[in-house]
């Protein structure tokens, strides 16, 4: 599958301490994941995944997806392709030299989310110790479609309604309302999920989905990759300036 990175709106958060890829994926990807999923949560070889993760779905189900399927085969070397893209990103911004690097997927699954269910904050495991995960939003309910966009139209909970049902909340440090006061920058943010956007981040980053309520399904495809330099890194890759 030939992927025009233009058509993505590929946009890289260098948000404090963590570097997140954030890209948009087409619409003829979103309609036959969808389709994949309606048929394969009706089908008697779908794999519950609730006794293995943290969420409480409760409404809806977890399910583990097969990403060796003949019919994901596009959706594999998409998410690779974007975990190599993620990775030369790390490395622009960080200065860090870690090549060759090889990126496979660990685990592939499914969230369908209704009303009451949610996750509590988290993070993932992967079979490296480098490792990265991404969430991608397959259906949005319009409750939460309507609410604004943390980004784009308030400026923190404190300046604002505090409306996140259905948000993916993200923190990597400790936070309180008097962190501006005494120069602490931000290490939270709240996500609100749009149809089609794919966020890919490391895998230690800590996350949760908050609670929304109202008719609708909120799913999402989250997957966890390995990560494999093939060779043992040091301080060094840190380094800016090298001896050629």
């Amino acid at each position: 599958m030939e992927i025009d990175q233009e058509k993505l709106n590929m946009q890289v958060h260098n948000l404090p301490a963590v570097v997140m890829l954030e890209c948009q994926l087409p619409d003829d990807i979103i309609s036959n994941l969808n389709e994949y999923l309606d048929e394969y949560k009706e089908t008697a070889e779908k794999k519950s995944l609730a006794g293995t993760l943290v969420g409480q779905i409760h409404q809806g189900e977890q399910l583990l997806m097969d990403h060796q399927h003949p019919l994901l085969a596009d959706y594999y070397r998409f998410i690779t392709t974007m975990g190599v893209m993620y990775l030369e990103s790390f490395m622009n911004i960080t200065g860090a030299r870690f090549e060759p690097i090889t990126v496979d997927i660990d685990e592939l699954w499914s969230v369908h989310s209704f009303e009451g269910d949610y996750n509590p904050i988290h993070d993932h495991g992967t079979k490296t110790p480098m490792g990265l995960s991404c969430i991608l939003y397959l259906k949005v309910p319009p409750q939460i479609e309507k609410l604004g966009n943390p980004a784009e139209h308030f400026e923190g909970l404190n300046e604002s309604s505090g409306a996140v049902d259905g948000f993916t909340y993200l923190t990597w440090g400790v936070n309180g309302m008097r962190d501006i006061n005494i120069l602490r920058p931000i290490t939270e943010e709240y996500v609100k999920p749009e149809v089609g956007t794919m966020l890919m981040f490391p895998a230690w980053l800590r996350h949760g989905v908050m609670p929304f309520f109202g008719e609708g399904e909120r799913r999402t495809f989250s997957c966890n990759m390995n990560v494999s330099p093939t060779e043992k890194l040091s301080g060094d890759h840190y380094r800016k300036t090298r001896e050629e």
